[in-house]
């Protein structure tokens, strides 16, 4: 961490910019909130658990955005303390979504491919159309950082849970669906561990001051 500016560090000290940030993050929020509702619903119905760990993951985004606006334009160190919420967070969805994966191991059923292959389009342009609203905010501080990871994610799972309604179409198994689960417990846990990180770092870099500086005419002195 000697050079933090190669982490992005340096310019967490600069103020949210308000306007845009919250109104991009009102977006999000309202996006993410609706589709929790509308692909959990699909997901409980048709038996399939990479939907519903998506669904999860919408609801965990929902409250990350909202989050993020109430700490939108405050210090540093309330934006990092978010950061490090959120990280937690999704460390925390990464572990539910992984012992979901292995109930579905040992008790669960074939999900239904096309309602699968149909929810995983609309909750993939959905995300799309979030990250594209959120990827100039990408470079910001942690609790910026957060959002955009938490985005990107998200279309990521969501074309995988198509891939996996391809393949329960074509197999007739659920080893596709369970398959998909996993791979999104993994990337929760990664991209939480990334925003932990780096939240941590900032929290650290403002509470150790930088040395006083002195003027030359003061040296001579």
């Amino acid at each position: 961490m000697a050079n933090c500016c190669g982490d992005d560090l340096c310019k967490a000290d600069a103020p949210a910019p308000s306007g845009r940030w919250r109104l991009a993050l009102w977006i999000a929020l309202v996006v993410n909130g609706g589709m929790f509702l509308v692909e959990g619903a699909a997901g409980l119905l048709s038996g399939s658990a990479a939907l519903q760990a998506d669904s999860l993951d919408f609801l965990g985004d929902a409250a990350n955005y909202a989050i993020s606006l109430g700490v939108a334009g405050l210090a540093l160190t309330w934006r990092a303390r978010a950061a490090l919420l959120k990280g937690v967070t999704m460390l925390a969805f990464g572990g539910w979504v992984s012992a979901m994966t292995v109930w579905g191991v040992i008790a669960g059923r074939t999900p239904e491919a096309p309602v699968m292959g149909a929810l995983g389009l609309v909750a993939l342009v959905a995300n799309v159309a979030v990250a594209a609203l959120l990827f100039g905010f990408r470079t910001g501080d942690a609790n910026m950082r957060s959002v955009w990871i938490c985005s990107r994610n998200d279309a990521i799972g969501n074309v995988a849970v198509m891939l996996a309604a391809a393949g329960v179409l074509g197999t007739g198994s659920r080893w596709p669906d369970l398959v998909v689960a996993a791979v999104m417990a993994a990337l929760a846990l990664q991209g939480g561990w990334q925003i932990v990180r780096q939240a941590r770092a900032e929290l650290r870099q403002v509470k150790t001051p930088p040395p006083p500086r002195f003027s030359v005419a003061a040296r001579r002195r």
